[in-house]
């Protein structure tokens, strides 16, 4: 749909015939999956909008950095923002931020899901995700799981699922996904989310057992990992999600033009392997179906965030 709009429109859209780039400001460190996400689209990208889509990093504070600096740049589709989940997350565990999410910014497309592993040790025994709340129940002391920080979608989906499961959960919050995994082999805790691209190679190797999945449906790279949805929590589907931004006022027809150029970026068949790796699901809807999707995310984060009591400091 959106490669059949982008051709509908002129080829005059306002800034982007200028021959000045376009800057992609990526609102996490080098490395990570939004990074190499930005870095695989930027050149399909300049392709179609004929103009140089340069990728640069802006991070800090869970995005909330380079959502900032695009918040505050002309409403002239040169400035874009490539941002993940701690969009919708940031303004409940946030004080003071000098821009809002909502009115400052205005959504272009998703361009990305990125479901999330649940995990155990191999030899913490569990095999399913009954099996493991069962062990929960009968061990309390048991229930401690490691994310990659306070408000990381590894952090929310446990809490989610062991809310729903009636069980009180231990959060050990770690610096980043490979101490996040480094805690889990040493048993510092015995279970937890993380990404299928941390997880793969371990769960290969026999060294941790994969016992559910996060998202509505099974992933196409571990395809015998069932849902947390199938094993007894209807509609349970959490994990992270990439997605593209402009600044509030950017006029619709660009808006439009540049939602297309990404989707067509992200679809492009040579990136299905690498994106494959990195646990990511192609997921590009255009402006209006991203709103939706935004607003239905705020709303799902506060009452998790607020009825948890989570806190930047817990």
């Amino acid at each position: 749909m959106f490669r059949r709009t982008l051709l509908a429109l002129p080829l005059a859209t306002p800034a982007l015939a200028q021959d000045r780039p376009v800057r992609l400001v990526i609102a996490f460190p080098p490395g990570g999956s939004t990074d190499i996400l930005g870095r695989l689209i930027a050149p399909r990208m300049s392709e179609i909008l004929a103009t140089l889509v340069m990728p640069e990093n802006r991070s800090g504070a869970s995005g909330a950095v380079g959502a900032g600096f695009v918040a505050q740049a002309a409403p002239d589709g040169a400035t874009l923002l490539l941002d993940s989940g701690g969009q919708t997350v940031n303004p409940f565990l946030m004080r003071g931020l000098s821009f809002d999410y909502v009115r400052d910014l205005a959504p272009v497309t998703l361009l990305a899901t990125l479901p999330l592993l649940l995990v155990v040790r191999a030899e913490f025994g569990p095999a399913t995700l009954p099996e493991l709340l069962a062990r929960l129940r009968e061990d309390p002391a048991q229930a401690r799981y490691g994310s990659v920080g306070v408000g990381a979608r590894t952090h929310l989906a446990m809490a989610q699922l062991l809310r729903r499961a009636g069980i009180r959960g231990e959060h050990i919050p770690y610096r980043g996904g490979a101490d996040q995994i480094a805690g889990l082999l040493r048993g510092d805790v015995p279970m937890g989310f993380t990404s299928v691209a941390l997880a793969a190679p371990l769960l290969r190797d026999g060294r941790l057992r994969a016992v559910a999945i996060s998202s509505a449906a099974r992933s196409a790279v571990f395809p015998d990992v069932p849902t947390v949805a199938e094993q007894g929590f209807a509609a349970f589907a959490m994990g992270d999600w990439l997605g593209l931004l402009a600044p509030a006022g950017t006029p619709a027809p660009i808006v439009v033009r540049i939602a297309a150029a990404a989707a067509d970026a992200v679809n492009q068949a040579a990136l299905r392997p690498r994106l494959d790796d990195l646990g990511l699901l192609p997921a590009a809807d255009g402006p209006a179906a991203f709103a939706r999707f935004l607003a239905d995310e705020r709303a799902q984060m506060q009452a998790l965030i607020q009825g948890e009591g989570i806190r930047l400091d817990s």
